[in-house]
């Protein structure tokens, strides 16, 4: 076999380098911008740092923005684009309630990220690691983000309609829609710790305490409480209920707890302790926090290759809510 051309490799090279290769080459990588911009992490994690100073918010919206990008048109930020005739993904009724902070974190990230490095980081990689430093920052487990995802070109709201699991799922349905991401019912439980932090509104579970009998997987005077908080007249769309009672700031544990005790907010939730082919695992997460930060921080990862566009696919977007020019 002949011996390849030192022009050719280093010709190869550069491809790789500038994300030219072809998408059958191209893969994604912890220490993608390595050699172009050697300090975006650190970048994006002072601009998360400072968000979060504002508002805690900002924690479990980047956490939900990035779950939400990854299941429709998978992790390329698709979910950022700003349409002035409210038509774009965000614009779905499934994505409404998504709050602006973390729209906003990601932008002021990647701001950041154009001013030292223009033209370099995509928007979706800026999700990706601002989702994860808001789960360290939040006394979360750490995790590297593979980088070198692209921008997709794609954003509308009319193709989000049955890719995001529903408050009311049961096992089954959400083990279906998780593995068709290649997400195993242990990811899925595992990322559903993240509950652990945020709230939701009523509407969200108020079918639960409002019937007749009260759902019966609902621990009593746990229920007394939402109803309290989501009384069956409350007509207001601005009321809101932490998703884990006792540590609603803080990412933790205690979310399986909670299910443990019939304390899960959701069916979704709850349904992960009442069904046997996955109540053992929750135990398992309830009585030993390490092991579920390690399935988290794995579920992390390979939610983040969801979909992605890598090499010459997609686009690096200048500004996050708009396509190139």
């Amino acid at each position: 076999m002949a011996a390849t051309s030192p022009f050719l490799f280093t010709a190869f090279m550069t491809l790789v380098m500038l994300g030219l290769c072809s998408p059958a080459d191209a893969r994604l990588e912890e220490n993608f911008y390595g050699l172009r911009c050697p300090l975006v992490e650190t970048i994006v994690r002072e601009a998360v740092a400072i968000k979060m100073a504002q508002t805690f918010t900002t924690v479990p919206a980047t956490l939900r923005l990035f779950f939400h990008d990854c299941f429709v048109e998978g992790c390329d930020a698709s979910i950022m684009i700003a349409s002035p005739n409210g038509d774009a993904e965000k614009d779905s009724d499934l994505n409404l309630t998504l709050p602006g902070d973390g729209f906003d974190t990601v932008i002021k990230a990647k701001q950041t990220v154009e001013a030292v490095c223009p033209g370099i980081v995509s928007c979706a990689d800026v999700l990706a690691m601002a989702t994860r430093d808001v789960v360290v920052l939040s006394g979360g487990p750490w995790f590297d983000v593979e980088l070198g995802r692209r921008d997709g070109l794609v954003s509308e709201a009319s193709r989000v309609a049955g890719k995001l699991p529903k408050p009311n799922f049961k096992l089954d349905q959400l083990n279906s829609m998780f593995a068709s991401h290649n997400l195993t019912q242990l990811d899925m439980i595992a990322l559903s710790g993240a509950h652990t932090v945020g709230s939701s509104h009523c509407k969200a579970f108020t079918s639960r305490i409002h019937s007749t009998p009260i759902d019966p997987t609902l621990d009593p005077a746990y229920a007394q409480q939402l109803i309290a908080a989501c009384p069956k007249n409350n007509t207001s769309a601005d009321t809101i209920v932490d998703m884990d009672p006792q540590t609603p700031r803080k990412f933790d544990s205690l979310y399986y707890q909670e299910l443990v005790q019939r304390k899960g907010l959701f069916t979704s939730d709850q349904d992960l302790f009442e069904n046997g082919n996955s109540k053992g695992t929750v135990v398992d997460f309830a009585s030993n926090g390490g092991e579920f930060e390690r399935a988290f921080a794995a579920a992390m990862r390979k939610l983040g290759r969801v979909g992605v566009k890598v090499g010459a696919e997609g686009e690096i977007r200048r500004d996050c809510a708009a396509f190139n020019g």
